[in-house]
C-alpha cells in the first residue's frame, strides 16, 4: 500500500527533510506516524501525494511508482486516496452537500452517482440534515466531518488523516478516531500523522515515530497479521464491503 526504500529528501539549501526513510504500511492496516513538529512529517506526506519528489530512493503508493511516475498518472494516484487535511479546506461559499459533491465532480463522476454517494457518506459520519448548512455555520467537529466525507466520497482503498485531532476538543477527538477505526474496519488503509502521543498510543494501533527525518521507532500492535501478497505495481481493487464503503 506504501513503501519507503531509503528515501532521502534534501531541499534546496541543504536541509534534509528525510534520512533513509524505510517502512512499509501494509493494506488494511491503521497506522499512526508520531513526529513533533519539524520532525519531516509534512515532507513524508508531500512524497506519498507527491507534491514533492524524493531525491533518492522509492516510494511505492497504492501500485504507483512514484520514481518515474508520469505527470499524466498523478491524478489518478490522487484519486486512490482520501485526505483529510488540519485545515479542513472546506469551500465557504458551497454548502455541505456541494462540498462533498465537488470533491466527486472534479473527477468526472456522474451526477446520478454523486446524488446516491453524498447522502451517503453525510450519513456514515453523523451529518445527515445538514446538508445545506454552510461551513461557517458548523462547529469545528462538524467541519472535520464534512472533511471526513469529502475524503471518503469516492471510496478510496487509503485514508491519511493529517493531525485530525488538532482543531476540536477532546471528546471530538475520540469520536473521530473511532470514525477512522469503522472505516479501518472494512478494509480500508488509514494513515494519522500526528504529534499526540497519548492518543495514539490509547488506540492499541502501529505507531511510526519520526525524528529530525529519520524513522526512529515502528512498534507494532501483537496482533498484527500479514497482508496477503499482492503485485504491487497493480492499481487498488475496490472496497469489498460495499454496504459501508459503497
Amino acid at each position: 500500500m506504501i513503501r519507503f526504500e531509503h528515501v532521502y529528501k534534501t531541499y534546496p539549501g541543504g536541509s534534509e527533510a528525510l534520512h533513509d526513510v524505510n517502512l512499509h504500511i501494509k493494506k488494511g492496516e491503521f497506522v499512526f506516524v508520531l513526529g513533533h513538529s519539524g520532525a519531516g512529517k509534512s515532507t513524508f506526506l508531500k512524497l506519498i501525494l507527491h507534491e514533492e519528489a524524493a531525491t533518492s530512493g522509492r516510494i511505492l503508493v497504492n501500485g504507483f511508482d512514484l520514481s518515474n511516475i508520469k505527470k499524466r498518472r498523478i491524478p489518478y494516484l490522487r484519486r486512490s486516496m482520501g485526505v483529510v487535511f488540519q485545515d479542513f479546506r472546506l469551500i465557504p461559499t458551497m454548502t455541505v452537500y456541494e462540498n462533498v459533491a465537488f470533491a466527486m465532480r472534479v473527477t468526472n463522476v456522474k451526477e446520478s452517482e454523486i446524488r446516491r454517494r453524498v447522502p451517503y457518506v453525510l450519513k456514515l459520519v453523523g451529518l445527515l440534515g445538514k446538508e445545506n448548512t454552510y461551513p461557517t455555520l458548523l462547529s469545528g467537529g462538524e467541519q472535520q466531518r464534512v472533511a471526513m466525507a469529502r475524503a471518503l466520497a469516492h471510496s478510496p482503498q487509503l485514508i491519511i488523516a493529517d493531525e485530525p485531532t488538532g482543531n476540536i476538543d477532546p471528546e471530538m477527538s475520540v469520536a473521530m478516531m473511532e470514525l477512522l477505526n469503522k472505516i479501518n474496519s472494512v478494509g480500508t488503509t488509514v494513515v494519522v500523522v500526528t504529534h499526540e502521543h497519548e492518543l495514539a498510543h490509547q488506540l492499541g494501533k502501529r505507531i511510526i515515530t519520526i525524528n529530525h527525518g529519520s524513522v526512529v521507532s515502528d512498534d507494532l500492535p501483537s496482533c498484527d497479521e500479514e497482508e496477503p501478497a499482492s503485485d504491487p505495481e497493480q492499481a487498488p481493487a475496490q472496497p469489498a464491503d460495499e454496504e459501508v464503503m459503497a
